[in-house]
């Protein structure tokens, strides 16, 4: 961390050492209910598609009339050693209100991993019972590592299942979750044996097209739809849209959620699917699950109310205010 003339410089390894879940998981959940209660403002991400398949992401918004405001600005840019997944790097950058002084950049890749396993550990600390404690986890990526530890910052956690299209890959990931966690994690090349009796599954994939059926999802099963962030891609099939108690961020980004568009288009559901907005469920203005046997989803795409609140913790905790 840096400090330029009153601006606050916060790298990576700061983000990473500061923002622990256990912080972010409330700051998210208090960003989503602000958001759906019309106190957050925000503009749709815009996307600038650049050479080789890699793209520039905008992400404005303001977390009150009066308050902080800002923007993400990332690069979305593909790995070579990893084809089909992306490195996610920029800045959040903060101002103040009032004088509209930017006060706070923060590294947006950080934030951006812990906020968005952050935002799925609120959403399943309201969607699931209590004690669920059996967690299956397809992708076995950064953000499948983050979902593991920001869910067992939520719920008791007994047992870690890892799907991953590389068995090696997802022996890899348990054998540092089991040993991270203390939480028995085992390995599987089958989604259908991964997600078994499972109570919680997250998503978080770069799967283009579904890898989680419906028929296959246990009743009474929350799921973490995560890694796919665009209208044309779905980790899970439209059958399970079709089934499920639908939640989202922002119905204002009903474009952008690929499964809901899928099942749209298939025409297996209405318009009218939406449960609500997960942080209307979160303020208590609007019911979560409902029975103990339905499915319950909440889809993830991330939102900059969630950055810009993330990153005024960071701001606050190392200004000391």
């Amino acid at each position: 961390m840096a400090d330029d003339g009153g601006l606050r410089v916060i790298d990576a390894a700061a983000v990473a050492r500061q923002l622990t879940y256990e912080a972010c998981i409330p700051v998210v959940a208090e960003a989503m209910r602000a958001l759906s209660g019309g106190v957050t403002r925000q503009l749709p991400r815009t996307i600038i598609p650049l050479a080789d398949g890699n793209a520039f992401g905008l992400m404005p918004g303001a977390l009150a009339a009066d308050g902080y405001f800002g923007a993400k600005l990332i690069g979305v840019m593909g790995d070579p050693a990893r084809p089909g997944r992306s490195h996610h790097r920029g800045l959040v950058v903060l101002f103040e209100p009032g004088t509209g002084r930017p006060v706070c950049i923060a590294d947006a890749e950080a934030i951006t991993r812990i906020r968005t396993a952050a935002a799925s550990a609120a959403a399943t600390d309201v969607l699931t019972a209590p004690d669920a404690s059996r967690l299956a986890i397809l992708g076995c990526g950064v953000q499948a590592m983050a979902h593991a530890v920001a869910i067992a910052a939520v719920r008791p956690l007994a047992e870690i299942r890892i799907w991953g299209r590389s068995l090696e890959r997802a022996a890899a990931a348990a054998e540092q979750l089991t040993a991270k966690l203390g939480i028995a994690a085992k390995p599987f090349d089958d989604v259908p044996a991964a997600i078994a009796d499972a109570e919680i599954i997250c998503t978080t994939t770069a799967a283009r097209d579904p890898i989680l059926a419906g028929e296959a999802t246990p009743a009474g099963a929350h799921v973490n739809l995560v890694g796919s962030s665009a209208g044309h891609a779905a980790e899970a099939d439209s059958d399970l849209v079709a089934r499920a108690r639908f939640f989202v961020e922002s119905r204002e980004s009903l474009p952008a959620y690929g499964e809901f568009q899928r099942a749209l288009a298939a025409g297996v559901i209405g318009g009218d699917h939406v449960a609500a907005e997960i942080g209307e469920v979160m303020a208590g203005t609007a019911p979560g699950r409902t029975s103990p046997s339905e499915i319950t989803v909440y889809k993830s795409i991330g939102h900059a109310v969630q950055d810009l609140a993330s990153a005024l913790w960071l701001y606050r905790r190392v200004s000391g205010d």
